[in-house]
């Protein structure tokens, strides 16, 4: 659990719930919603006072009622659990499918579904899925992985469109290659780890991996009271990457 910094922010008195919050982006968004004021309770599979796996029921439930009896509300939810896949759509097997959109995918159906109750009394209630621009660019080896990262950025839009008019704003952020653990893993894991990190910077247009501050910052903007007319929308931190075509350096 994070405390708020307690400054007056724009997220005073209100609580946010943060899935996957103890490591990369979720830690990063956790500091960022606490130090805007919130109360911030993280979920995770460990490491955290609210232990949860997404991908079972009744952990998120119980979790989810836990984080409610502490606090007394729940305002604000962050779906940012999830896993990475590698591979084309013939190299993985259908357990590992399953089990990819059963986290990345289906999870957040079951933190919502559990969350929505308390969400549905708060007067600034808003929702932020972690989303990627797998879901919107075609990146090679990740079939899989972006297979459900669209899946993702379709559910936020059906949940914005099902639930705005209970005053539960639903949006979703779209990171690019971030650095964070798991980038880390696959970078040490490739032949030529110096290389490999060059390629994924190189690939987004302002020359560098994506921050995970930065996506927290962004989830902050669209989790905001301040933001009560952005619904629905997907916003890109990814350095350009979704929407720039620039010509090649010359040498």
């Amino acid at each position: 659990m994070t405390e708020p910094a307690g400054n007056g922010g724009e997220f005073e008195g209100l609580v946010a719930v943060v899935t996957g919050g103890a490591s990369g982006i979720g830690e990063a968004v956790a500091g960022e919603l606490a130090a805007r004021g919130a109360q911030v309770a993280v979920l995770d599979l460990k490491d955290t006072e609210f232990v949860c796996d997404v991908t079972d029921d009744t952990t998120v439930r119980r979790a989810i009622t836990a984080v409610a009896e502490r606090f007394g509300r729940i305002d604000v939810l962050v779906n940012n659990a999830g896993i990475g896949a590698q591979g084309t759509v013939a190299d993985n097997d259908d357990a590992e499918w399953l089990r990819v959109f059963d986290l990345n995918v289906v999870g957040i159906a079951r933190v919502t579904r559990a969350a929505l109750p308390y969400l549905r009394e708060s007067p600034h209630a808003a929702i932020v899925n972690t989303c990627s621009i797998a879901a919107t660019a075609g990146l090679q080896q990740r079939a899989l992985y972006s297979a459900s990262k669209g899946a993702v950025l379709a559910l936020t839009r059906a949940m914005a469109a099902d639930h705005i008019r209970e005053g539960i704003r639903v949006n979703c952020v779209t990171p690019g290659t971030v650095d964070t653990p798991w980038i880390g893993r696959l970078l040490d894991a490739a032949p030529d780890p110096a290389a490999e990190r060059a390629a994924l910077s190189a690939r987004q247009p302002h020359g560098r991996l994506v921050g995970a501050q930065e996506v927290a910052q962004a989830v902050a903007y669209l989790a905001s009271p301040a933001s009560g007319s952005t619904v629905g929308i997907e916003l890109a931190v990814d350095g350009g990457m979704s929407g720039l075509r620039l010509r090649p350096v010359s040498s």
